[in-house]
């Protein structure tokens, strides 16, 4: 790897930590950067994965030091999710791409709109103050949030954290920390089902994880020192940024 190579790498992962930490759309930066570097788009799909599941086991690790560890809601919303990314990880979507991604850029607009403009703050996410209802629900959901993160996962975070403002009602900076934990566990069933394929480069994947560790760092510590209000700012950026890649206006 060349000098210029661990760079670039090493940038395009701590920038695509610190957006999927506070938003989501990381990928966005990090998938076009391996394919740029010669991978095939399954290999740069795979490695991608390898940041991916690092970056949030840091952001776990900071939220919970930080007394914000969601864990038994993160494992009954994550379990279906794990079972949807290995469907995902191993089907491809029949809908041409660019419709896909029409649809796609269009839903993050409302999901923007939906967070920035009718939030609902709780104190606490908590599994006991979750009603039945938005316990299944949210099963039901997450299922195909998984199949879809196992298929591509960028934008991702943005729809988890809609999903997650509706079904609980609280603050950003508690459903980042709720965020990440569903992420990972999903995350890992994805990224064996493309060691299992050998789709995987690991020298790149784990140069990238660096960065995507550092990245996660610093964004899970704004969101907490920092509150809504700047989550709300990087989530803002995120959102258009991937929608106005995915309508090919960059």
């Amino acid at each position: 790897m060349e000098p210029l190579q661990l760079i670039l790498i090493l940038l395009a992962g701590t920038a695509g930590g610190f957006l999927n930490t506070l938003a989501g759309g990381g990928s966005i930066i990090t998938l076009p950067l391996l394919i740029l570097l010669g991978l095939p788009a399954p290999v740069a799909n795979g490695t991608n994965r390898i940041a991916l599941m690092w970056q949030n086991l840091v952001a776990i690790g900071n939220f919970s030091h930080k007394g914000f560890f969601p864990w038994k809601l993160g494992i009954i919303w994550g379990i279906p999710a794990l079972i949807g990314a290995i469907l995902g990880a191993q089907l491809a979507i029949n809908i041409p791409e660019e419709t896909f991604n029409q649809i796609l850029a269009i839903i993050m607009f409302v999901v923007l709109a939906l967070i920035i403009w009718k939030p609902r703050v709780a104190p606490q996410i908590t599994a006991e103050k979750i009603s039945t209802r938005h316990h299944l629900l949210g099963v039901f959901i997450f299922f195909f949030i998984g199949a879809y993160g196992g298929f591509m996962q960028i934008g991702v975070g943005i729809f988890i954290i809609a999903i997650l403002t509706i079904l609980t009602g609280s603050s950003l900076v508690q459903i980042n920390s709720l965020k990440v934990i569903i992420i990972a566990i999903y995350m890992l069933a994805s990224l064996l089902v493309f060691i299992i394929n050998g789709q995987i480069n690991w020298p790149l994947g784990l140069t990238l994880a660096v960065g995507n560790g550092c990245g996660a760092w610093l964004g899970s510590t704004l969101a907490i020192r920092r509150g809504d209000q700047w989550v709300k700012v990087v989530l803002t950026v995120a959102v258009f940024l991937l929608a106005g890649r995915l309508l090919g206006f960059y």
